[in-house]
């Protein structure tokens, strides 16, 4: 019989509310949610040496000897919870508020992700939003700076971009004919961009068709190709083996029986979907086998996936009560 909606509701109430509880005491009694860390000082000084390429050598120095043309920096390590205690007695720990605030956020948008355990609700919602538009926002930042500057604009005007964006830029110089093959060569790829941006335009979609009609054609092409030498061709050649094994000269049983194993799936599994032989008498016997074969094979599979989300599970729970509550120690 099925459960009224009002009680699930009220469970669930009832564990947020205790847990709510649970970290106020938490945060009164103990350092919950806070990240101490530790700083350490780096200082690197230019000599007089220099290197194969011409440049200047530099070496790490004491930081407290560090002048006005010495380069310094500071790093910050977490400071572990067994030894908090004591760096924070001798002054040597100092509390990070933005790490404090990365990790409450953290924490906070792994509790709205776990929330659709109740129920699609405005938190979920939120906290999916919000990863789908730092994902998308991301991904672009990413394809700017790592393709299209340095592989396309650092190619079209080198020294434009050397000078504004990337210094260490050394542009191959060109001459005559191979200048002109190399610029046709990032042109072409630029106008197609821009006709892919017409897509965006009230009028003339359809000249984004050509670029998406040619980026589709040549990824199907190269993943065909890849597919076919990755899984078909892999899979034909793993399965035209010797069934007889041995292992210096001796007969190897078990090397052998694994192998007629892969042998006997493999032919039961195509027998099954020969659809156009009735599946009945020794053709249907030996269907029935490759039906087994083939359910062990998805129900490894689905397990194998389930144990990868279970470790995904077990690992946010380690963060939320280790690194967050404190009521493990964290790892």
């Amino acid at each position: 019989m099925e459960k009224p909606q009002g009680s699930n509701t009220l469970i669930w109430s009832i564990v947020f509310i205790v847990g709510a509880i649970m970290l106020l005491i938490s945060l009164s009694t103990s350092r919950t949610g806070q990240v101490w860390v530790t700083p350490t000082h780096h200082a690197f000084t230019v000599t007089s040496e220099t290197n194969s390429n011409g440049g200047a050598v530099w070496k790490s120095i004491d930081p407290s000897t560090a002048t006005n043309g010495d380069i310094t920096w500071t790093t910050y390590a977490a400071v572990p919870e067994v030894e908090l205690e004591d760096k924070i007695t001798s002054n040597e720990a100092s509390l990070s508020w933005p790490r404090t605030i990365g990790l409450w956020l953290a924490a906070m948008f792994t509790l709205f992700i776990l929330s659709f355990l109740v129920g699609d609700n405005p938190a979920y919602k939120f906290a999916e939003a919000m990863v789908v538009g730092t994902s998308a926002g991301y991904v672009m930042v990413i394809g700017i700076w790592d393709v299209f500057v340095p592989d396309l604009l650092a190619n079209l005007f080198p020294e434009t971009i050397k000078g504004w964006v990337l210094p260490g830029l050394s542009p191959e110089p060109l001459e005559g004919l191979g200048y002109a093959l190399h610029l046709v060569q990032y042109i072409i790829p630029a106008i197609l961009i821009v006709m892919l941006l017409w897509n965006l335009m009230p009028s003339g979609g359809w000249i984004s068709r050509w670029p998406i009609a040619l980026f589709i054609g040549v990824t199907a092409g190269f993943r065909m190709i890849g597919a076919i030498e990755a899984d078909l061709l892999a899979q034909i050649r793993a399965g035209i083996v010797p069934l007889w094994q041995t292992t210096d000269g001796v007969f190897d049983f078990w090397l052998s029986f694994k192998y007629f194993t892969i042998t006997i799936a493999t032919l039961s599994a195509m027998v099954y979907f020969f659809f156009s032989i009735e599946h009945k008498g020794f053709i249907g016997k030996t269907a029935k086998v490759g039906i087994w074969f083939m359910m062990i094979t998805f129900g490894a599979s689905f397990g194998y996936t389930v144990m990868g989300r279970i470790a995904l599970l077990a690992a946010r729970l380690e963060f939320l009560f280790g690194e967050w509550l404190h009521f493990i120690p964290a790892s």
